[in-house]
């Protein structure tokens, strides 16, 4: 009897925890579907894309789909993303670990967008920057918007000396765009949704964690546009 009462007390105190963590998960997916069909779309217009060298080039790449942007009085960014680095040896994409972008500037701003994001790390000092607890776009890291198009034949100083590149695309339009002022940090809650433990984004992408079923899709996606293979 005494043992019945514990374990149908265990079940209802486990049965909210594995509920949570199933929705989780279920959310992840999303996100991760809406990174891989945004990255896709850019991709796929190579005359109004990232540049194939630049992405070549790239130690890391971070996708946030749907960073929302709203205002009144105090302007405000909010988004959550992805980020996946090169595997050691240079040939794939890691894993993809979780960021959460927020970032905020005054001004008598009323309204609202949301809008994508791409951001190219494009050296590791920038990666180990990035995978820091939190760090500052222009401030722990030079950032400048990304050129667009096919290639960068006509480089600025800008985009050759910063260690990460941004792009977004809103109502149909990408272009380069500063997100200096923006924050990055581990995004915990989604890391477990994906993963279903406590990780660290850094353990992910230059460790040896296999990426979810659901991330297969993303990960091949990069490996085919820029997988030095």
């Amino acid at each position: 009897m005494f043992y019945d009462r514990v374990m149908r007390m265990t079940t209802l105190l486990t049965l909210p925890l594995a509920a949570s963590l199933l929705f989780a998960g279920a959310d992840e997916d999303k996100r991760l579907d809406n990174a891989t069909e945004m990255f896709k779309e850019i991709m796929d217009t190579p005359d109004n894309s990232i540049p194939q060298d630049l992405l070549d080039k790239a130690a890391c790449v971070v996708l946030v789909p749907g960073l929302k942007k709203g205002a009144f009085i105090f302007g405000a960014k909010y988004g959550r993303g992805f980020v996946l680095c090169r595997k050691k040896n240079g040939v794939g994409w890691s894993a993809p670990g979780a960021v959460r972008v927020e970032g905020g500037s005054f001004g008598l701003q009323i309204g609202g967008s949301e809008t994508d994001v791409v951001m190219l790390v494009m050296n590791d000092r920038g990666a180990e920057r990035l995978l820091g607890s939190k760090f500052t776009l222009g401030g722990e890291a030079s950032a400048a918007a990304g050129p667009v198009g096919r290639t960068t034949s006509a480089e600025t100083d800008a985009t050759m000396r910063a260690e990460i590149l941004t792009w977004s695309r809103a109502r149909g339009v990408f272009a380069g765009i500063s997100l200096k002022g923006a924050t990055l940090r581990r995004d915990s809650d989604s890391i477990k949704g994906m993963y279903g433990k406590e990780l660290g984004n850094r353990e992910i992408v230059f460790g040896n964690v296999q990426p979810p079923a659901s991330a297969s899709k993303l990960v091949s996606l990069l490996n085919k546009y820029s997988g030095r293979k």
